[in-house]
């Protein structure tokens, strides 16, 4: 399992994030005081090692709003055009977003999903803020995690934490039915001029696929 971090654990708990251990109990997130739910899940030393080593030109991309269960051929059909390396691990890869894919949609209760992949080099969301969605889920399976803090002004957060590699997290958005809003803000770790490349998966609930750009 991943080692603990006693401080960090007992901050997330004060500013509303829950981390679990299971994907059933990613539903805390459905709490009146939970903000953001992490799945604390083992990470595979090989597969990690695999993922870190594929050129940053042959990680996936792509972005299409479809039905949960055809996920794992839109990540198989990205994976091919990306020219990934068709092993056992890339095969590991697709079966864990189409996992998460399933598992998030029963959560949200979504007939469909917005998916996106994406090999991040650059400062994406460079500023802390909050989605203008219902809720997400970011799972990074390379390279630093989602950055995270809590804020009563908006202004970036005074204490900052990053989610586990390979740990999703969801997060609730702007639209979530919430009073009063926790304050919890989040962004992309700064890589610029490092020359890492994070492998980001990020997805959204959508209501109606016909209103979608």
């Amino acid at each position: 399992m991943l080692a603990q971090d006693p401080v960090r654990d007992a901050a997330a708990m004060a500013i509303g994030i829950d981390e679990v251990e299971t994907p059933q109990a990613l539903a805390a997130i459905h709490r009146p005081d939970c903000a953001a739910v992490i799945w604390r899940r083992p990470v595979q030393a090989d597969f990690q090692r695999w993922i870190d080593s594929v050129t940053p030109d042959a990680l996936p991309r792509g972005r299409v709003i479809l039905r949960p269960a055809d996920a794992g051929r839109a990540v198989s059909d990205m994976c091919a055009a990306a020219g990934m390396p068709q092993t056992v691990h890339c095969n590991d890869l697709i079966d864990d977003i189409a996992s998460l894919a399933e598992i998030f949609a029963q959560h949200m209760r979504a007939r469909w999903l917005r998916l996106r992949l994406a090999a991040v080099h650059t400062n994406a969301c460079r500023k802390f803020h909050i989605d203008a969605i219902t809720a997400r889920l970011v799972c990074t399976y390379r390279g630093a995690g989602t950055r995270y803090g809590i804020s009563s002004d908006g202004a970036a957060p005074q204490r900052i934490f990053t989610v586990p590699t390979g740990a999703p997290i969801m997060l609730r958005g702007t639209l979530w039915p919430e009073t009063p809003r926790s304050g919890l803000l989040h962004r992309s770790p700064p890589i610029e001029g490092t020359g890492a490349t994070r492998c980001v998966l990020v997805l959204d609930p959508v209501d109606d696929p016909s209103h979608e750009v």
